[in-house]
C-alpha cells in the first residue's frame, strides 16, 4: 500500500513539473535595442545619454572655458531625480552620461561625493600605512567646475486598450563658482502602446 502511495505522489509530483511554466533564454547582443514593457529601458537611457552629452559639449560655453582657463573643465554628475511614474534605475543612466563625459576626451571628470569619501579614507590610511615615497599627498583633490544635474518625468495618455508614454529628461549645468546655468538640454521619447484584449 505504502508502495502505491510513493508512486502515485511521484506521478503527480511529475505531472506538475511537465505542467508548469517553462522559461526560454535566449542570449542576445547588448547593442540590440529591447522594449518588451513599454517602460524607460537600458536602451532609453543609453541613446539619451549619448545625445545629450552629444549637446552639452556642442555648445558655446564649452569653447568659452577653453578661451579664459586654457585647459578642459572639470565636470561631475549631481543628482538625477526621478520624478516619473514609474521606477528608475537613475544609478544605471547617470553611469551612462559618465561613461559618454569620459570617453568624449573633451572634459575632466572627477568622482561623485560618495566614491571620494571612500578615497578619501584610503588616502588617510595611507598616511600611516604606506611608505613616505607611495602615500598620496592630502588635500591635493581636483574640484570640479561644473556640475550636471537634472530629473526624468512622464506623462502617460490612456484610452481603453491604447496608452502613450512620453518620457521627458531635463538635464542642466552649473557652474560651481558661482551658480550659473551654462546649459540647459532637454531629451523626449515617446511611447505608443497597443495591449490586446483578452477574449473569452
Amino acid at each position: 500500500m505504502k508502495r502505491l502511495i510513493l508512486i502515485a505522489l511521484a506521478l503527480t509530483m511529475l505531472f506538475l513539473l511537465a505542467c508548469g511554466p517553462s522559461v526560454k533564454v535566449t542570449r542576445t547582443s547588448i547593442d540590440t535595442t529591447t522594449d518588451l514593457s513599454g517602460r524607460w529601458n537600458d536602451t532609453d537611457a543609453k541613446l539619451v545619454a549619448q545625445e545629450m552629452v552629444s549637446d552639452v559639449l556642442s555648445r558655446a560655453w564649452y569653447d568659452e572655458f577653453l578661451k579664459s582657463q586654457g585647459r578642459s573643465p572639470v565636470v561631475i554628475v549631481g543628482t538625477i531625480r526621478n520624478l516619473s511614474t514609474e521606477h528608475i534605475e537613475t544609478e544605471t543612466f547617470i553611469s551612462d552620461i559618465e561613461r559618454e563625459l569620459i570617453n568624449s576626451g573633451k572634459v575632466k571628470f572627477v568622482a561623485s561625493k560618495d566614491e571620494r569619501a571612500e578615497v578619501r579614507d584610503e588616502r588617510l590610511d595611507q598616511q600611516t600605512q604606506s611608505s613616505e615615497e607611495t602615500a598620496k599627498r592630502l588635500y591635493e583633490e581636483t574640484g570640479a567646475d561644473f556640475m550636471l544635474q537634472g530629473s526624468i518625468k512622464t506623462i502617460i495618455d490612456k484610452v481603453d486598450n491604447l496608452e502613450a508614454k512620453f518620457y521627458q529628461t531635463d538635464l542642466q549645468l552649473i557652474q560651481l563658482e558661482n551658480n550659473e546655468k551654462v546649459w540647459i538640454g532637454t531629451k523626449k521619447i515617446k511611447k505608443f502602446l497597443e495591449k490586446n484584449k483578452y477574449k473569452g
